[in-house]
C-alpha cells in the first residue's frame, strides 16, 4: 500500500510540463544527504485511485503530468496508479530512487528517473549526477538529464 505526504504542482521535475508531484513516503533508498528524510518515515494518507481522483479533478486541465516521487517500496502499486492517471489522459512520471528499471514500468511511464542521489555528485541539476532522466517513447529510454543543466553563455561581446 502506497501513502503520500503531500504534492505540489510543479514545473522543474518533468520538463515542459505543469506536474502534479506527489511525494510518496515509505522510501526504502535511504540515500545519505535525501533532500526529503521525512519521506523515509511510512506516514501519510493512502494513495489509492480514490485519493488521485480527488487531485485530478482539483487540478483538471491545469496539469499534463502526474509526477510519483518515490514508490520504491511498493511499485506494483505505483504501477497500478500511473494507468489509473494515463485514464486522465494525463502523462506520468516516476522518480525511483532505484539504479535499474522496475521491469514492467517501461510501458507505464512517460518518463522516469532513475538513480540515488549521492551528495558529492549532485541532483539531476549537477552535470556530474549519477542520477538520469529519461522519456519514453516507442519503449525506448530517451536520456534527456542535460535539459535541468543549466546552460550559460560566458561569450564576451
Amino acid at each position: 500500500m502506497l501513502k503520500f505526504h503531500d504534492y505540489n504542482i510543479v514545473f522543474q521535475e518533468v520538463p515542459e510540463e505543469v506536474t502534479l508531484a506527489v511525494n510518496i513516503s515509505n522510501c526504502p533508498n535511504r540515500c545519505a544527504g535525501c533532500h526529503s528524510p521525512h519521506l523515509m518515515e511510512d506516514t501519510g494518507d493512502i494513495l489509492d485511485e480514490n485519493s488521485l481522483e480527488i487531485l485530478l479533478k482539483k487540478y483538471g486541465d491545469a496539469v499534463t503530468c502526474v509526477c510519483f516521487m518515490g514508490g520504491d517500496s511498493s511499485p506494483d502499486d505505483l504501477l497500478r496508479l500511473s494507468k489509473y492517471v494515463k485514464k486522465y489522459n494525463k502523462k506520468t512520471a516516476w522518480y525511483s530512487g532505484k539504479s535499474e528499471l522496475y521491469e514492467s514500468a517501461l510501458p507505464c511511464f512517460d518518463y522516469i528517473k532513475l538513480g540515488a542521489y549521492f551528495k558529492e555528485l549532485g541532483g539531476l541539476s549537477a552535470p556530474t549526477t549519477n542520477q538520469r532522466f529519461y522519456r519514453i517513447e516507442n519503449k525506448m529510454m530517451i536520456d534527456e538529464t542535460d535539459k535541468f543543466w543549466k546552460k550559460t553563455d560566458n561569450s564576451v561581446s
